[in-house]
């Protein structure tokens, strides 16, 4: 039996679900040093990921770092393998972990006013909430954005993993509200104290921890300090119970288990990712998004640098200088220096990509399956296909 590739490893080792599962950042270790892409080489990419890998469709926004937000959107595949429809250019697509990004940036802006402090414990702002293996008292803000609080995932378990095996197709129609997620997750061992583990639900705690603070629904905050002043047309926060996507978009797939037929898997209730993972957006609008970020356009310098302060990602089969900050991965470029993004996995859509260092260069893939999902070669083939683009158009 083969290995699995890192980014296999890592999806497998952070329970693969409902939409808030890690997926790395796609930017890293391939490619010539130097050189300059053919003008078709994401357009090639995108079309071997569909005609030889088997995804249904594939989304790519390139920026060139000329100061133009967007260089080129890119499509490949179908839009819908029932009618052929065509893929929606820079169509809207559920982004996952990406999401992360968003809440940990809010959350670094009211550090910045002051009103939230990294170091303060989560009893601080959420008194009584945390409590079993892990305790509120003994963990800080920083721990639930660098993934070091100790908490178990909330998709590790039940309903999420059942005896073992990945469990998503029933929960498409489930609602659950956010603190009962907060349950699931303190109800999984623990894992050692300030070792890094991912975890979805520190980041739903991260989330609470911005409503305390602010008043209102964290859905309202990240609109108002993120979406609306980026102009970010095409991104939005569902709403409680909104299942479908509301614009122009390519369905989703899924299947279960891995290797199996892939099925449309489009509408699912949002609320079991939630902070971790709930966010639509489009590769354009996300690659903007991550562009400001490492811009300097969210953050002050001061906090943008405790975002970017990384500790490794110890997991098995993740490359040693793969490496977390809080809500912020970053990894080696083959031409030198790092490359910057996060990533997200939920059952229909992927997205992964990667930014340079001064936010000037970047590219967004999305595809509308879960690489996990198909056969193990395909996935792997898929993943190391990615890692080689975003590597390509960052170091050219």
């Amino acid at each position: 039996m083969s290995q699995p590739s890192p980014l296999s490893a890592l999806v497998l080792a952070c329970a693969v679900v409902a939409g808030a599962a890690l997926a790395v950042p796609s930017i890293a270790f391939a490619g010539d040093h130097g050189r300059t892409p053919r003008p078709d080489v994401v357009q090639q990419t995108l079309d071997h990921l569909v005609e030889v890998d088997g995804v249904p469709a594939a989304l790519a926004t390139v920026a060139d770092g000329k100061g133009r937000d967007r260089d080129r959107d890119l499509v490949a595949g179908v839009g819908d393998l029932a009618t052929g429809a065509r893929v929606p250019v820079d169509g809207q697509v559920r982004i996952g972990s990406n999401s992360k990004t968003f809440v940990a940036t809010v959350v670094l802006q009211l550090v910045g006013e002051g009103a939230i402090d990294l170091d303060a414990s989560v009893e601080t702002y959420l008194p009584g909430l945390v409590r079993g293996p892990v305790d509120g008292h003994d963990i800080t803000v920083r721990d639930l954005l660098q993934h070091t609080s100790g908490i178990g995932s909330f998709t590790s378990g039940p309903p999420f993993v059942t005896d073992g095996a990945v469990t998503l197709e029933v929960l498409k129609n489930w609602y659950i509200e956010p603190h009962e997620l907060v349950a699931l997750g303190l109800a999984q061992p623990a894992t050692p104290a300030g070792a890094w583990s991912y975890s979805n639900t520190n980041y739903v705690l991260a989330g609470l921890i911005v409503q305390k603070v602010t008043q209102r629904p964290l859905g309202e905050v990240v609109t108002d300090r993120i979406i609306e002043p980026l102009h970010l047309r095409d991104t939005y926060v569902p709403g409680r119970g909104e299942q479908t996507i509301r614009g122009a978009h390519p369905k989703g797939y899924y299947a279960e288990p891995a290797g199996t037929p892939l099925f449309e898997h489009t509408d699912i209730d949002p609320a079991a990712s939630w902070g971790a993972g709930d966010i639509v957006s489009t590769p354009g609008d996300l690659t903007t998004f991550f562009r400001s970020l490492l811009g300097g356009k969210l953050l002050r310098p001061a906090e943008l640098a405790q975002m970017k302060t990384t500790v490794p990602m110890a997991l098995p089969g993740v490359p040693e200088g793969w490496r977390y900050g809080l809500g912020l991965q970053s990894t080696p470029l083959s031409c030198g220096g790092l490359a910057w993004g996060h990533g997200g996995i939920i059952p229909g859509y992927q997205t992964d990509g990667g930014v340079t260092e001064d936010g000037r260069r970047g590219i967004t893939v999305a595809t509308t399956t879960m690489h996990g999902v198909l056969p193990q070669a395909a996935s792997a083939d898929v993943e190391a296909r990615i890692l080689e683009l975003v590597d390509t158009v960052l170091c050219s």
